[in-house]
């Protein structure tokens, strides 16, 4: 795993298996590393391993069955999907939209431009 600056690890560990849950690697019932392999793979400390489970717990993606280890929730890939969704809605998307603007991309020439990266066209 490759750590960014400007985001927290724990943060960024718990953005990996987010993504992991989006992709469907991860599935609810699905045990997680324990904290000490996760934080052996990933080569961080114990801690920030348990503050990034912490997070995911509170987010009700994961769950603690005590003495066994952490599990992916049932309803993760839902809860994943609308908090990444209204991320994105209220984050990035203004900011995407702005930059349209600028750029004079109207709707039109956006939909010709998703399409053809779907079907791996190039798209200059």
């Amino acid at each position: 795993m490759d750590f960014k600056n400007q985001k927290a690890i724990y943060m960024q560990i718990a953005d990996h298996v987010i993504e992991s849950i989006l992709a469907r690697n991860l599935s609810g019932g699905d045990r997680m590393q324990s904290v000490r392999e996760m934080a052996e793979n990933v080569q961080v400390n114990p801690n920030t391993v348990m503050r990034s489970y912490s997070f995911l717990q509170d987010e009700g993606l994961i769950f603690n069955k005590r003495g066994i280890g952490y599990f992916i929730a049932e309803d993760a890939f839902k809860r994943t999907q609308t908090m990444k969704k209204n991320a994105f809605i209220q984050k990035a998307l203004p900011e995407f939209f702005k930059q349209m603007d600028l750029l004079g991309i109207d709707f039109e020439e956006l939909k010709k431009l998703y399409k053809a990266s779907k079907n791996g066209a190039a798209t200059s």
